[in-house]
């Protein structure tokens, strides 16, 4: 297994983890459960080789990934009452795997020759953030990259890194690096509770007040 598979099956386990606990916590039942936890692990990767025309997708032709997050979504399942005892445990498990598809989608750019930086960035984030856009939906809540929280823009700022570290770094550096700096800007928002600015719209406050 090459370097790139193990960054697709770490954001793979990462991702359907995550997509599973949100589905307990929302309590779906088991097939949601299971839909839930796929639909982020692959959703991302779906979104990206439609749009650089892989037709058929990858998660269609392989079912690996997809056996691999039903597997991940019954362990959770089983073992809920367990991981639910870790602070943040939803939120650790989507960071692990927006940088392990960040560092993929910006590799699958560098793979099919657009050697462009948009390219490359617009690549790695549709890889990091489109599964957990797709879940939040299906559950009906704000996504990550739409509210304050510092989430695109850590895949952003790894894909940059990836870039433009490619000509300095030997064989697979470019990919660590994309992961390590993704996963630390992520977590270090979160530690430090670290956000974005959310404008207030003149009467907001007014208007809130009279919604409760």
């Amino acid at each position: 297994m090459d370097v790139l598979n193990i960054f697709e099956v770490i954001g793979t386990i990462a991702f359907a983890a995550a997509g599973a606990l949100v589905g307990i916590h929302k309590r779906l039942d088991l097939f949601g459960v299971f839909m839930l936890a796929l639909t982020t692990a692959v959703g991302g990767g779906i979104v990206r080789d439609v749009l650089i025309g892989i037709n058929p997708p990858t998660a269609f032709v392989y079912p690996f990934f997809t056996i691999i997050s039903l597997i991940t979504a019954i362990i959770v399942s089983i073992n809920y009452q367990w991981i639910n005892k870790f602070n943040n445990v939803i939120l650790i498990c989507d960071a692990v795997g927006l940088g392990a598809f960040t560092a993929a989608g910006a590799n699958m750019s560098f793979l099919y020759e657009y050697h462009r930086l948009f390219i490359t960035v617009m690549m790695a984030v549709l890889s990091g953030v489109g599964g957990g856009v797709i879940r939040d939906v299906f559950v009906r809540d704000i996504p990550f990259i739409f509210q304050k929280e510092v989430y695109a823009v850590a895949s952003i700022a790894g894909a940059i890194c990836f870039f433009y570290s490619k000509p300095f770094l030997l064989g697979n550096g470019p990919m660590y690096l994309c992961f390590f700096v993704t996963v630390s800007i992520r977590m270090v928002c979160m530690k430090y509770d670290i956000n974005f600015p959310v404008p207030a719209a003149k009467g907001q406050e007014k208007y809130e007040s009279k919604g409760e």
